[in-house]
């Protein structure tokens, strides 16, 4: 069976969300990805936070287009973030069918960030919503054992860890050390490519991971063995922001192009696995 593919709402940011599900659709992707926040609760939320009639149109267009919401972004816990401000977005991922929400976490208060993480995931529980911590290199949650360890510390039965291609090389980590951890925690991944790192400041960290991005298989990440090492069941979003080649290209051809190479990188995944296991 074929990985069902979701198309992120960070690739396309120029369409609204429901010609967000109409390009999914017509790409090949299953699920889609919603902006809901920018991050912090204080920051302007997308319109579907604040209308059910928006939330209404929307399940009504995934119905016709045979697509699914996959995640929403994003909660991001800082120190003065007030956890409970969440809850209008978590209400919005209930009418949308959403069972994922991605937090980043930048707090560098131990006890602090672990309290507020386990509240968010108390109030999600509620609402059937999995909380998928993503570690992004320049917060304080930075790597994939900084996310395990608050799984650990937290220990929220509806927390997982969100493994994103970019973030996991420019953190210093590298796809095996995924199989560190249970396969449970891993529900969801984002895919994409990206070139070689030049430069490990925290301004280009974030130029590449929001605007400079490139299609799998057109930059030096590990991405064979990031499907090997991720479960083979678990969806993968396309999350792959590329403003020089959206200046050019269609939102509908670019999503289709990734969609393509996607399935392409999978296929060649697919079979280095089964060479390896003919060979045994």
């Amino acid at each position: 069976m074929d990985r069902a593919l979701s198309l992120s709402y960070y690739t396309v940011p120029e369409l609204s969300f429901t010609e967000t599900i109409d390009v999914a659709a017509a790409s090949g992707c299953s699920h889609v990805g919603v902006r809901l926040l920018d991050g912090a609760p204080t920051d302007p939320p997308s319109p579907l936070v604040g209308s059910a009639a928006l939330r209404r149109e929307a399940m009504a267009r995934m119905r016709d287009r045979g697509v699914q919401a996959l995640d929403a972004s994003a909660a991001r816990l800082r120190p003065d973030t007030q956890v409970r401000a969440f809850e209008p977005m978590l209400d919005a991922c209930v009418d949308l069918r959403i069972r994922h929400v991605t937090c980043s976490i930048d707090d560098p208060d131990v006890q602090h960030r672990a309290d507020a993480l386990g509240l968010l995931c108390e109030l999600a529980r509620a609402r059937g919503v999995r909380v998928e911590i993503e570690f992004v290199p320049w917060m304080t949650i930075a790597r994939l054992s900084d996310a395990a360890a608050l799984i650990h510390e937290t220990a929220a039965e509806n927390l997982g860890i969100l493994v994103d291609a970019l973030h996991l090389d420019r953190s210093g980590d590298v796809p095996d050390d995924i199989r560190r951890w249970p396969a449970d925690w891993f529900r969801i991944a984002q895919i994409c490519d990206a070139p070689p790192c030049t430069d490990h400041g925290k301004a280009d960290q974030i130029r590449v991971a929001t605007q400079a991005r490139c299609m799998p298989g057109e930059g030096a990440l590990p991405l064979t063995q990031l499907v090997h090492a991720l479960p083979r069941d678990i969806p993968l979003s396309l999350e792959i922001p590329m403003i020089d080649l959206a200046r050019r290209m269609s939102a509908p051809a670019r999503v289709k192009a990734a969609v393509v190479a996607t399935r392409a990188l999978l296929a060649s995944a697919d079979a280095v696995i089964a060479s390896a296991e003919q060979a045994r």
